[in-house]
Order: C-alpha cells, then structure tokens, then sequence
C-alpha cells in the first residue's frame, strides 16, 4: 500500500511499563477504521507507567515505530502518545452560567459559557488538565439534558469530568519522543482509550466499569449515561504480582515471571493443593515450588489490586451503577480465572475486551493488551472532519477533539 494514499491515517503509541506498542490504522468512508500495521518492543525504560531511562525508552520507540513502519508501508510522521501514572487524577466539577437574553432561551454562546465555567476548577498548582469530557447539562434544576440548545431557561449548568496530570511528569513521557521524527499531536490518558476501543455505546448507557491492568498500572474508567463518571490510576501491575513472587517464592525475577506465566491464577486452584515443582536445571539452582502458595501470593496481590478500585468507586458511589459489569482489558487481564475473581468483588459480570470498531486480522484485534494503542488511533479519528489531513494522513491537528477532549 502507497504512503501517498486519500485516507487518513492515524497512529497510536503506547509506552507502557511491559511493551511499547504502536498501531497504525487508515479512516475508510469517514467512519471505519482499518488497521494497516502493528509494531512492539520490549521497554525497558518504564516503571510504574512512567519513563525512569529516557536513552533506553527513546530507543524502544524507535523499535516498535519502525516495525509498525514496515509492517504498515508507510512513514509515521505524527501520532497520540497515550499517557498513565499514578500521579494521573480524575475528578468531577459543575459550572454555572445565568441566562440574560430577553427570550431565556439557550443560546450556543450560553453552552461556551457554561463550559468554560465548568472547566475553571481548582487544580493542584503543578497539575495541567488532559481531557475535559462533558457530562449532562441541568437547567433550572432539571437535570440529564444532553444538548440545552434552544430550551427556555434562566439558570444553566454543566457537570464535567476533568482528568489532569503533574505537568513535569506528563512532560518527560513526551520528551523521548524529541529525537525522533513522529510529532506527538496529543497525549491522552491510557485509560479513556481502552474504553473508547472496548466498550459500546450500550455498556457507556448502562454502566460499565474499564479496568485496564497493565504491567506497572491499572487505569480505570467508569461510564453511566453515556458519559466518563469516574477515572482512576493505580500504579499497581502485573510487575508487582511478579516481584511479590520472586520474593515469597525466593527466585530471580525472570523466574518468577515465567512461573507466573505457566503457574499462575487470581484464584487458588483446590487440586494443586500439595502439589510441587522442581526448577532450576543444576544442583545450584535448583527449587522446589509448592503451586499453592504461588498461587496464594499471586491471587493476594490481585484481589488488593482489584480490592483498592473498588473501594475507589464505593467512595464516590458509583459501585451500584455497574450493570453491564466489567471489562477488563491489558495484559493482566489474561490471568487465569481473573473474570470469575472480579465478579465476586465487583458483584457483576466481567468480561474480556475486544477491539471495536477497527477490521483487520481477528488474531490481533482480539488481544486485550492491545486496547490502549488501538483507543488511540480512535481517539485521533474522533477529530472534526475540517481538522484532518489526507494523502500522507500525517500533517499537524489544530485544536481539541470534538467537544470531549481538551488539547494538552
């Protein structure tokens, strides 16, 4: 396929703790996306979600963008870097705006109003804002109104959810980018972009709650009424599982990740019980593993993991709204019988993510682990059309998302 093709393209990257992913995909008929090429390297210069070794990271991008490159036949000259962290916060604000016109009614100068008061919150002094995503206005006390316009009213309001990071921190994640040749247009959170790849807009209606376990984070979104309620970072991973195992089980962390891997579970299988394993291949070396209490160290970290969300939630009481249960998407979430855990703590169905929206080869679009990368290259065709670039599908954006994201 030529570089110099009508469609726009757009490429999502993702800088995770585990692997660095990048996905290119080409917008057919203004709508679908179809994916072109997927690249990956290993990283090595990630913890907790965020960059501790900008050279080696730097280089890991490198990797992935020009495997994606080759694979997709074209050049990479901008993309979305999506962001996560434990210093990453979602929170809540309502802005107030007073109708002055002689009709009373809603004007679209009176919703720009209303928005930008919903936007000026109070964040901490080193914060800056990442998304700011509308939720339901409210106009003379009634609320769950979706668009204002028009209606007859004196007192209008918005509430919004604004997610926002430290500045510095969400600096260095773009920083490894400035010796390469991609622009970053964007940086979106992680976890907005596993929802957007993952969940329909039933699950958005109904209430569902997108857990995404990655190897140094778990980002989490809630949605109810078509709309973000609540967003969250743990900077706990399936890292931590691995760590806690070379210590309990007292192995290097190449062996324990690997018994992780082929032993592991979120919950204890009753018919290990009392069963071992010898590893080790010389007499140095050599150990035996009981499974139960690999197992029992492993399901302890998760159950925390998945424990600590769902007191998150709780505390904001949100926990109720989870009809359409739990998606789970990220490399922990090919942990086995993790659904059957979740469904115990969260009281709801849980299930496995699966890319939507995109065609391609089912065997990659079926990987969880690939959900935020994908959320990225939709959430770059979410632009306004006037905003796009054809031909190369690689020239600079101007401006917000759509009416959901603010610009970093």
């Amino acid at each position: 396929m030529s570089m110099f093709q009508y469609n726009p393209i757009f490429v999502g990257l993702e800088v995770g703790t585990s692997k660095i992913c990048c996905a290119v995909c080409e917008l057919v008929d203004e709508r679908d996306l179809k994916l072109l090429g997927i690249g990956q390297a290993k990283s090595h210069g990630v913890r907790k979600g965020e960059i501790v070794d900008p050279r080696a990271t730097e280089k890991d991008i490198l990797e992935a963008l020009n495997e994606a490159e080759n694979n997709a036949n074209v050049r990479i000259k901008s993309l979305y870097l999506g962001v996560t962290g434990g210093h990453i916060r979602g929170q809540n604000n309502r802005g107030r705006h007073t109708i002055v016109s002689p009709t009373r009614q809603v004007s679209d100068e009176d919703i720009q109003a209303v928005v930008q008061n919903a936007r000026a919150t109070c964040l901490p002094v080193d914060h800056n804002t990442i998304h700011t995503i509308r939720q339901k206005f409210r106009l003379d006390g009634h609320g769950g109104i979706r668009n204002p316009l028009t209606m007859l009213g004196g007192d209008l309001e918005l509430d919004m959810h604004i997610i926002h990071g430290n500045f510095n921190r969400l600096q260095n994640a773009i920083r490894p980018m400035k010796g390469l040749d991609p622009e970053v247009e964007q940086v979106a959170f992680n976890g907005l972009c596993s929802a957007l790849s993952t969940l329909d807009k039933n699950q958005k209606e109904l209430g569902a709650l997108l857990l995404d376990i990655g190897g140094g984070t778990t980002d989490y979104v809630l949605y109810h009424g078509g709309t973000i309620r609540h967003s969250g970072v743990l900077p706990v991973g399936g890292d931590h599982i691995t760590n806690d195992l070379a210590i309990g089980l007292k192995v290097p962390l190449k062996r324990a990740e690997k018994l992780k891997l082929d032993h592991g579970s979120a919950i204890i299988d009753e018919r290990i019980h009392g069963k071992e394993i010898t590893v080790g291949s010389d007499t140095l070396t050599r150990n035996s593993i009981n499974l139960e209490h690999l197992q029992r160290i492993m399901s302890l970290r998760v159950e925390e993991i998945l424990e600590l969300v769902a007191a998150d939630l709780d505390k904001h009481g949100l926990i109720e709204y989870l009809t359409a249960g739990v998606t789970l998407c990220g490399g922990g979430s090919r942990i086995p019988r993790i659904k059957e855990l979740v469904s115990r703590i969260f009281e709801c169905e849980a299930h496995i993510g699966t890319i939507r929206g995109i065609t391609g080869p089912q065997a990659v679009l079926e990987k969880p682990e690939f959900a935020a990368a994908f959320g990225l290259v939709r959430f770059g065709s979410m632009r306004p059309r006037e905003n796009r670039t054809a031909a190369r599908g690689f020239g600079s954006l101007v401006g917000a998302v759509g009416s959901l994201f603010k610009r970093f």
